[in-house]
């Protein structure tokens, strides 16, 4: 009986130290990953924390845009010169102290802080987005430092069930009491990954979520741009109608000039006509 509790304990002593250096090499794997893991989050840390910084210098300039916009729009009916705020190509004869603004001028810059308020609000929803990946990383990044400590703390386990196992049979059952820490430690670590595993879901639905407001934004510019066009285009088709209106004015003018040429022509032939009549008459007489 007490030859088999030896070999018994003989066994168990050898299972455990295959399995604790199975273990030591998976740990060691592990602790690569998740350190080349913590090095690719940091990059991204920076690289998030770069893109907030443009956007928020983005942001700061469309509302000094938006500020400017609005001060035009309320100050240039009252300037008593013509504002040299605006191109100097811009066919806007009517700006002067005695003429409001435009009708267009005005729908135009209304137009324009429509946009710029879509634009802010879009970015806005972007740094929102942006400071909720930021938390995402911080709290991969803490978890990834609570796996690195529980990694280093069966590593610290595992080589004490390696030295310890190998003496005598007490040791032995230290060793299997160590095991069944390993295996808590074991269960708690695959806790953290799966909890690791739900944040980058999140932090993957949102980077969908920073690409669709990301589209939104190119396409609400590429909105500006058409309307820009659009309103480019109706300012020449009002100056080609106008250039039409004049042209058939025109053409009516000359058309009138010939009427009368041809009515002075007819009154003449008339004159001439009457002049021979009479003369016919005298000489017949």
């Amino acid at each position: 009986m007490f030859i088999r509790l030896k070999f018994h304990a003989i066994n168990t002593c050898f299972l455990l130290v295959v399995s604790s250096g199975l273990l030591l090499m998976l740990l060691k794997l592990l602790l690569l990953q998740i350190l080349l893991l913590l090095q690719q989050l940091l990059i991204m840390l920076l690289l998030q924390l770069l893109l907030l910084l443009l956007l928020l210098l983005l942001l700061l300039l469309l509302l000094l845009l938006l500020i400017y916009l609005l001060l035009l729009q309320i100050l240039l009916p009252l300037l008593p010169v013509p504002l040299p705020l605006l191109p100097v190509s811009l066919p806007l004869p009517l700006l002067r102290a005695s003429l409001p603004l435009p009708l267009l001028l005005s729908l135009l810059l209304l137009l324009l802080q429509l946009l710029l308020l879509l634009l802010l609000l879009l970015l806005l929803l972007l740094l929102l987005l942006l400071l909720l990946l930021l938390l995402l990383l911080l709290l991969l990044l803490l978890l990834l430092l609570l796996l690195l400590l529980l990694l280093l703390l069966l590593l610290l386990l595992s080589t004490n069930t390696n030295t310890t196992t190998t003496t005598t049979t007490s040791a032995n059952v230290c060793g299997a009491c160590t095991a069944t820490t390993l295996l808590l430690l074991l269960l708690l670590l695959l806790i953290l990954l799966l909890l690791l595993l739900l944040l980058l879901l999140l932090l993957l639905l949102l980077l969908l979520l920073l690409l669709l407001l990301l589209l939104l934004l190119l396409l609400l510019m590429l909105f500006l741009l058409l309307l820009l066009l659009l309103l480019l285009v109706l300012l020449l088709l009002l100056l080609l109608l106008l250039l039409l209106l004049l042209l058939l004015l025109l053409l009516l003018l000359l058309l009138l000039l010939l009427l009368l040429l041809l009515l002075l022509l007819l009154l003449l032939l008339l004159l001439l006509l009457i002049i021979i009549i009479i003369l016919l008459l005298l000489l017949l007489l």
